[in-house]
């Protein structure tokens, strides 16, 4: 995980994905949608490779209050 400071002072903590080419777009935008209302994460970035392969940088704010972590 990695924590970073945005020029507002919002901390921010980042939980990169890898999703295999056999995922499908449907199937990874559920599985995010879940994240995004049960967990806080919301889609920072997606980059796609030539091999079928992404990786997904989702964020969130952080909190003093624990939060669920990541349950892909």
């Amino acid at each position: 995980m990695i924590e970073t400071v945005d020029g507002e002072g919002t901390d921010w903590e980042y939980q990169p994905l890898r999703l295999p080419r056999e995922v499908s777009r449907r199937t990874a935008a559920t599985q995010l949608a879940v994240q995004a209302e049960f967990a806080g994460w919301e889609l920072s970035r997606v980059r796609m490779y030539r091999d079928g392969t992404r990786t997904v940088w989702l964020r969130r704010q952080r909190s003093p209050i624990a939060l669920p972590k990541l349950s892909l």
